[in-house]
């Protein structure tokens, strides 16, 4: 009897002596496999990088014609990114006040809508290499001779994207903001003379003028500083990033991205 039970104990003994090794063994493993950085993965496994994109933001991303296809210089960046990464482009279209919620949410994979890089962003998101670097500028109607500079906005009103980098910009100068959707509205209040200047992009507003020569409008002011703007994830998509920055790389290598650049502003804006 005490033989039997001794037995059994040595073989209890032994048993959870397994266990406990074998629990070990996966331990470390286990961990990486429930909470790891699955961002690349995920893309590589559906096919396709899903990209939020304003659609109406001209020349980055905008319906040719009004109706037609989707394209514009972030749309074809984004979509040469896609190709090396071997997925499929997938946008989705989203106004630009809610399109960081919507990247929060995961409704996408990243946003290529010219996104400029600062402190705020960086803390809360990952961000590729960039691929635009500009310079903010103050856009009022061509007649107007009281804004010159930054300085001048003090007082005076603008036109923003709440969410937007030049929206930081016009408040620092002392603006007072008033709340558009993005560029066209901003331009068409100017115009009208319903506020007295807008701060955007550089590149948007040339592009606007090549094509609207008659717009009425011109830079003012520009800013010394450069900014920066980049491919936008989700905090820890630390192995996405990086493949789109390889991408990025190799595009601006094989000369890619300066064949874009080029078609869009006659010059190459990503460098």
């Amino acid at each position: 009897m005490n033989s039997l039970r001794t037995r059994r104990s040595v073989l209890a003994a032994t048993l959870a002596s397994a266990a406990l090794a074998l629990s070990a063994c996966g331990g470390g493993s286990a961990p990486a496999q429930s909470g790891g950085d699955t961002s690349l993965s995920d893309v590589k496994s559906k096919g396709e990088l899903v990209i939020a994109t304003e659609g109406t933001y001209r020349p980055f991303s905008f319906h040719a014609d009004g109706a037609g296809e989707l394209t514009g210089f972030d749309v074809e960046i984004a979509q040469a990114v896609a190709g090396k990464l071997g997925v499929k482009a997938a946008f989705q279209e989203t106004q630009f006040d809610g399109i960081f919620a919507g990247l929060d949410s995961k409704r996408f994979d990243t946003i290529a809508n010219q996104i400029s890089i600062n402190d705020e962003r960086k803390a809360k998101y990952d961000f590729s290499t960039p691929y635009t670097i500009s310079t903010g500028v103050v856009v009022t109607k061509s007649d107007n001779t009281s804004i010159n500079s930054f300085a001048d906005l003090k007082g005076k009103t603008t036109a923003q994207s709440l969410t937007s980098n030049f929206y930081k910009m016009a408040v620092e100068a002392g603006a007072n903001v008033q709340a558009v959707e993005g560029w066209a509205q901003s331009a068409t209040l100017v115009q009208q003379g319903r506020v007295d200047a807008t701060v955007n992009d550089k590149l948007t507003y040339l592009d606007y003028a090549k094509n609207t020569p008659d717009s009425g409008l011109k830079v003012a002011a520009e800013a010394p500083d450069k900014t920066e703007s980049a491919f936008v994830f989700r905090k820890g998509s630390t192995e996405l990033t990086s493949a789109v920055d390889k991408a990025l790389a190799d595009l601006r290598a094989d000369g890619t991205l300066a064949k874009i650049s080029d078609k869009y502003f006659g010059a190459d804006v990503t460098k």
